[in-house]
């Protein structure tokens, strides 16, 4: 690798008139930019500018599904480490947010749950989420009064050991013992 070919995260890579963000790359709305390390492709044909890494680095892309842990809960949204794209098993620790605002719950999700997000899109350099389908949200907690077990009843969630009743945005997959691949 020379060093006119290396990128560095953030760097920008082409202007979005002339090449679309490929692999390890975004578009930050005016310019594609270096999402990991690595040696620059710019594929003339195609048009595609990428970033080749020796490790892989796993950036989600438009309408996939990822499942994550919360880590954040803030008013409007919450963040999310990436754990696995479409059943995959991701080691990168992206991140991600969801808005919150829509949801009609006190409690959408908390740090700790597991959730099913679908990507929306990515803006400077930020990817965003939604958990707006059934199958999308909550699937898995435990609960936040005594960590015990909890099953849904409706759209809450009530302790199997204390009887502590809550509200979260459940996945229709919740509690499913397989909920990376979404089977039974």
């Amino acid at each position: 690798m020379s060093s006119e070919t290396v990128a560095f995260p953030g760097e920008q890579i082409a202007s979005i008139e002339e090449y679309e963000a490929g692999a390890n790359t975004f578009d930050d709305g005016d310019m594609v930019r270096a999402a990991t390390m690595g040696e620059k492709i710019m594929d003339k044909a195609t048009r595609i500018a990428s970033i080749v890494h020796p490790r892989v680095f796993s950036i989600p892309n438009r309408d996939d599904v990822i499942i994550g842990t919360v880590v954040a809960v803030m008013s409007s949204m919450i963040a999310v480490s990436i754990d696995y794209i479409n059943g995959k098993p991701t080691t990168s620790k992206v991140e991600c947010i969801c808005s919150t605002r829509n949801i009609r719950r006190k409690n959408v999700a908390l740090a700790g749950d597991v959730v099913a997000l679908k990507i929306l899109n990515h803006i400077n350099g930020t990817i965003h989420g939604s958990m707006s389908s059934p199958e999308l949200g909550v699937i898995f907690t435990k609960c936040r009064k005594c960590g015990g077990s909890v099953v849904p009843l409706r759209d809450v969630i009530k302790c199997t050991e204390c009887s502590w009743i809550d509200e979260r945005k459940l996945s229709n997959r919740l509690n499913n013992k397989d909920f990376i691949n979404g089977t039974e």
